[in-house]
């Protein structure tokens, strides 16, 4: 069985770099065996953001493309704080939210672009959580995504 670290590299794909917080908060807490992470978006390798709404600037399926590259912030993230993804035994719960027009109903597919990362990454088992995806009228910067989410450490 691999481990999560060898789960993402066999993924090819490339980790950006860890956002740095935009305002006043953490971008990560530990609390015991449990790791809260902030709000994350589209951060991209460059470090400059994916930007757009979902139903006018992008359809569904860039949309799902934008929330995977919101997870791979979100590992950059645990692997700059935590030194490894081995580290986290599973993923607990994923708050998903969507910047998109006011007829757009597919939030959870879009989501999906997140959740089926970390279910590569931790495994079906532990990488899938309880989860939420939600349209919101605007986010930051006029990203598409924006995910936040709780994970168990070992």
């Amino acid at each position: 069985m691999q481990t999560p670290e060898q789960n993402f590299e066999s993924l090819g794909l490339t980790l950006p770099p860890a956002p740095k917080p935009l305002g006043v908060y953490k971008p990560c807490l530990v609390d015991g065996k449990y790791l809260y992470l902030s709000g994350h978006g589209t951060v991209q390798e460059d470090g400059s953001l994916i930007i757009g709404r979902i139903g006018e600037d992008m359809d569904m399926e860039e949309g799902k493309l934008a929330a995977r590259q919101v997870g791979l912030a979100m590992l950059a993230t645990i692997k700059a704080n935590i030194g490894s993804l081995d580290k986290v035994k599973r993923v607990i719960k994923v708050l998903g939210m969507v910047n998109c027009v006011s007829t757009f109903e597919r939030h959870p597919y879009v989501i999906n672009g997140c959740s089926e990362l970390f279910a590569a990454v931790w495994g079906e088992e532990n990488g899938i959580g309880v989860r939420s995806a939600v349209g919101m009228g605007t986010l930051p910067d006029n990203i598409p995504v924006e995910i936040e989410a709780l994970f168990e450490l070992h």
